[in-house]
């Protein structure tokens, strides 16, 4: 049968797209593993695919197709131009969406090239070492005069590239202003998520004010622990000791095996798509977790092509504390893999990350799974140290009670970098002492420390277009987890190692990004957005939070311990750069146990 006029234009805008969007990741994936060789190439693909979005003849065709569409071709007609009119622009900003690509690829490698290392205090001697490394040495390290000298580090390191962020800050706003937005960030927010930025900071305010009296338990508890509120201090001395002690549990090594059986076991899988992972730190490397989509969900003549997607940590082997975050990392960017490679719909357009895709529902997919392992009761079943031995409730109570006074504050790191961006992107004349002093004014509000500092310039987002004037999307994100998790707890009981929370959230997954944030939302949890789950747990009393992890805990002692082959549906590569370490032909623990021999060549002694 010979295909409709609609159909072959579909199918053209589907092959299309799914071949410039790939050319751009193979290059995007290759510069930020180290290698930027590439990056000229990356910047021609970026260009191209943004050619493609931008066209406005693309649009006028679809509309002229729509009066002799189908009902279903209509409806696949409307994803496209949503996904067209979010690319829209007028003449000139695609000459200026390239320079800032380039700008970004600059910068990239300037970055890649620095020397990152710290003056010991006491030899006198540079220690070379990456700003992942010392961020790690801050939060454990005994000796107070060593996390100075890294947190010092790193504060030099925050100022080196103010200049060509001042530069990109400019040419974000000029592009945003060409499409009548206010400035960049009024661009995003109102893109990606669909409020203004008086909607969006109306919330965060509204949470500052009901959770700002913690602040004052900072200053009570420097009254018996003296040097608290300074910078370097302030996470070793709440936290260091808890991380050394727990870091047995989170052996690196063991990781692999205990993400894989999680996910089994809530009924995750990856719908026939294709894993690559990039996981251990190394120079050149790009250094913060994230996950991208070669590979994009397609549909040939009716039959659904699998995706693929990489995704990557910057894993200290051996490091106290790095095994920890390497775990976080395949339960955060693994669960991102899965929501994208689960999707059913057949345009490509709604089977990416990009808009129309909001970030906020594509973090609530990783932030959920970071509350699933962050969780007591997974950790008292799933993580175990060398001789066996699980997680002990008298940890988890003795690290409950000390942070306990902070819990309120539970989203004061994501609301520090939103409102820093959004008066950067506001600010007027706009120069290196001004930059400066925002980072400062902003740590000073959502941090109560002694001393002033420039962390908000360390954090990677907001040096990428993809991710700048979007990092209020963990916190929206926050407040649908909460939600969904609440949820959850009162239809099931519980929801580590519970099948069905695999199944509802694929019923989701399948949809793409064919839905906003707030549809997703309610579909997900029957209720409109809310803050109220949120700041009910983040202000929950001590004796509550032990009550309702108590109770988690001897609900899940109900359910059998998952002990099946892990099968996820997927085929998975473990790589470091262009060498494959591992994969799982033969099985998915055959996988785990050849990287955790390789992991041994890779050890850190710290």
């Amino acid at each position: 049968m010979k295909k409709s006029k609609a159909i072959q234009f579909l199918d053209r805008l589907n092959a299309e797209y799914f071949t410039l969007h790939k050319e751009y990741e193979k290059y995007f994936w290759i510069s930020y593993m180290g290698d930027q060789s590439v990056n000229a190439k990356k910047d021609r693909a970026l260009a191209q695919r943004d050619a493609f979005r931008a066209n406005p003849e693309f649009v006028a065709q679809i509309n002229a197709l729509l009066p002799i569409a189908t009902a279903r071709e209509k409806e696949r007609f409307d994803l496209w131009l949503r996904f067209f009119n979010c690319y829209q622009s007028p003449k000139g900003a695609l000459p200026l969406k390239k320079k800032i690509s380039e700008c970004e690829s600059a910068l990239l490698k300037k970055q890649a090239k620095r020397k990152e290392g710290y003056k010991d205090p006491y030899s006198k001697k540079f220690v070379p070492a990456s700003a992942v490394k010392m961020s790690m040495i801050i939060a454990t390290h005994s000796d107070e005069k060593i996390r100075k000298a890294c947190f010092m580090a790193r504060e030099k390191l925050a100022a080196d590239f103010i200049d060509e962020y001042m530069e990109m800050v400019k040419l974000h706003n000029h592009y945003a202003q060409k499409l009548g937005y206010q400035d960049f960030y009024d661009y995003k927010v109102q893109r990606e998520d669909g409020m203004t930025k008086k909607e969006l900071f109306a919330i965060f305010d509204a949470i500052y004010e009901k959770t700002k009296y913690a602040k004052e338990n900072i200053k009570k508890l420097e009254k018996t622990m003296p040097g608290l509120r300074k910078p370097w201090n302030f996470g070793y001395m709440m936290a260091g000791d808890f991380t050394k002690e727990e870091d047995q549990f989170f052996q690196f090594d063991e990781s692999l095996l205990r993400w894989g059986r999680s996910f089994a076991a809530l009924g995750v899988d990856f719908k026939g798509g294709t894993l690559q992972l990039d996981l251990l730190d190394r120079k050149g490397k790009w250094n913060n977790g994230f996950c991208h989509w070669p590979d994009m969900v397609s549909f040939k003549n009716g039959k659904r092509i699998p995706g693929s997607s990489n995704f990557t940590c910057n894993v200290v082997f051996g490091q106290v504390g790095s095994g920890s975050s390497g775990i976080h990392t395949l339960f955060h960017e693994g669960a991102h893999a899965a929501h994208m490679l689960n999707t059913e719909q057949e345009d490509v357009c709604v089977n990416h990350e990009f808009a129309p895709m909001s970030m906020a529902w594509t973090e609530t997919q990783s932030m959920f799974m970071d509350s699933l392992f962050g969780s007591i009761e997974w950790r008292c079943r799933y993580a175990r140290n060398a001789h066996g031995e699980s997680y002990s409730f008298d940890l988890f109570t003795r690290k409950t009670k000390k942070l306990h006074p902070l819990r309120p504050l539970a989203l004061y790191g994501i609301m520090f970098v939103s409102n820093f961006e959004r008066e950067i992107y506001e600010a007027r004349n706009l120069n290196a002492q001004k930059v400066k002093m925002i980072a400062k004014k902003n740590f000073r509000k959502y941090f109560e420390q002694s001393e002033d500092s420039l962390y908000a310039l360390t954090v990677p987002h907001i040096y990428a277009w993809e991710s700048s004037g979007s990092y209020h999307g963990y916190g929206l994100a926050q407040l649908a987890v909460a939600q969904w998790r609440e949820y959850f707890y009162k239809k099931y009981g519980y929801i580590v190692d519970n099948p069905n929370i695999g199944k509802e959230m694929a019923r989701v997954w399948a949809l793409g990004s064919a839905k906003t944030f707030n549809e997703f939302v309610v579909l997900a949890t029957g209720k409109k957005l809310s803050a109220d789950a949120l700041v009910k747990n983040i202000t929950a009393p001590l004796a509550t939070v032990m009550r309702k992890s108590k109770e988690r805990i001897q609900q899940l002692q109900k359910v059998k311990l998952y002990t099946k082959p892990v099968r996820l549906d997927t085929h998975i590569s473990m790589v470091s750069g262009k060498k494959t370490i591992a994969t799982n032909k033969k099985s998915f623990e055959d996988m785990a146990k050849k990287y955790k021999q390789w992991l041994e060549s890779q050890r850190h002694d710290i």
